[in-house]
């Protein structure tokens, strides 16, 4: 964190957020960026990110280095390839050509540390900004304020409130009630590991079988290069871990080619594996109410075939900051407004994404046999695959990222 003397807590401008997760430190640090007093409550002693590593889309990138982080050597520049697992390739995600002109970033996606990201934004927050030891218990909203309760006994009063406290919000639950989460039948492993030779450079690839996926991609850590790799399968929910957690990607790994059984043998099982159980909720049609407003996990959790769920969560913080730019937080009007435009921009896309990340998940691991074969004639034998990763994945984004003007480089 760097040195900042003059953090106020001004009747006005004061914003709390609780959560000290991606999505709260990228609301934190664009709201502090437009002026506003801001406070980051974080339950742990100290922020902790979840899991290895993390794909960030090129607009991602470009919302980091406005908040100050330098690019240089914080991600591998990668291109994405689908294949089967008989190693036949299904299609290979375009570039847009005016995305990488309008933000001076080639590609669309970078392999880091999830950990090594998340520690470069917390860097640039002031000291004092992020109190720890602050368990959230309720709010209470008035007309000119909220009131925020913690466990522990103590109670701040702030302008604006916003949940940033991950899948099992009590922000959240509190504005919107139950959140009604369900397992979407999917356990993802999360892995890393150093360099593998006889790799082609620059390359990642998501790759299926019948009913499971393997992928990897170049990735860096600490500046340092390696493979983030991964695996996805059916799974219910509670179903216990297996005890061999190498035995038991071993023979998911053995039906794929390779690296992907070197990068298992590659990787320390017992430090660098993640396990993710994955829970969604229905999609909101709101984020926010009076002084109070979600982001991140809190109102749309994701399955990982977005690759976008840290991602959607920076976005997220970002436009909360735009969005309040210039408003005066005495003037409940003017809170109301800055937060219709906020969900105007983030909600309908978020939820596209997070909803056709479900559905292909069910398509990938879920389907009974015969339409799996289907399916697999259809993806290796046609262009459908790229024809839907263009229209449902890529053509909403990159719609999104030219309306980002203020980010674009000359």
């Amino acid at each position: 964190m760097r040195n900042d003397s003059n953090l106020q807590w001004r009747a006005g401008k004061r914003v709390a957020v609780i959560g000290a997760g991606p999505g709260g430190i990228s609301a934190a640090l664009a709201l502090h960026r437009q002026g506003f007093d801001v406070r980051v409550y974080e339950r742990q002693p100290a922020p902790k990110p979840l899991g290895g590593a993390v794909l960030l889309s090129v607009p991602v990138l470009a919302v980091l280095r406005h908040y100050g982080v330098d690019l240089n050597n914080f991600g591998s520049f990668t291109v994405t390839e689908f294949r089967n697992n008989r190693n036949r390739l299904r299609s290979r995600l375009p570039f847009n050509r005016s995305v990488e002109e309008s933000f001076g970033i080639n590609g669309w996606h970078y392999g880091m540390l999830r950990s090594n990201a998340f520690a470069r934004m917390l860097e640039l927050m002031p000291d004092g900004m992020l109190v720890p030891d602050s368990e959230f218990d309720q709010y209470t909203q008035r007309a000119d304020g909220v009131t925020v309760n913690f466990k522990d006994g103590k109670a701040i009063d702030a302008d604006i409130l916003v949940g940033a406290d991950g899948v099992r919000s009590g922000v959240s639950r509190q504005l919107f009630g139950d959140p009604q989460l369900f397992h979407v039948g999917l356990r993802v492993w999360l892995a890393w590991c150093d360099p593998v030779e006889g790799i082609a450079p620059q390359t990642g690839r998501i790759i299926h079988s019948h009913k499971y996926q393997a992928s990897f991609f170049p990735m860096l850590h600490d500046g340092k290069p390696g493979y983030e790799w991964w695996v996805v399968e059916p799974c219910r929910e509670n179903a216990p871990a297996p005890s061999d957690v190498a035995g038991h990607l071993g023979r998911i790994l053995r039906d794929f080619p390779d690296p992907l059984p070197r990068l298992l043998r590659s990787t320390d099982v017992e430090n660098r594996i993640f396990k993710w159980d994955i829970y969604n909720r229905p999609s909101l049609q709101r984020w926010s109410e009076g002084r109070v407003v979600c982001l991140g996990d809190a109102v749309h959790p994701v399955s990982p075939y977005a690759a976008y769920g840290m991602g959607m969560a920076i976005e997220d913080g970002y436009f909360l900051g735009k969005a309040l730019a210039g408003a005066d937080l005495v003037d409940a009007g003017q809170i109301s407004a800055s937060l219709r435009q906020f969900e105007a921009q983030r909600v309908a896309y978020v939820n596209h994404h997070v909803e056709l990340a479900r559905k292909l998940g069910h398509v990938f691991h879920r389907l009974p046999y015969p339409l799996a074969k289907l399916r697999d004639l259809v993806f290796d034998h046609t262009g459908f695959l790229d024809r839907m990763i263009r229209r449902d994945y890529l053509a909403d984004a990159e719609k999104m990222s030219l309306m980002m003007q203020e980010l674009h480089q000359a």
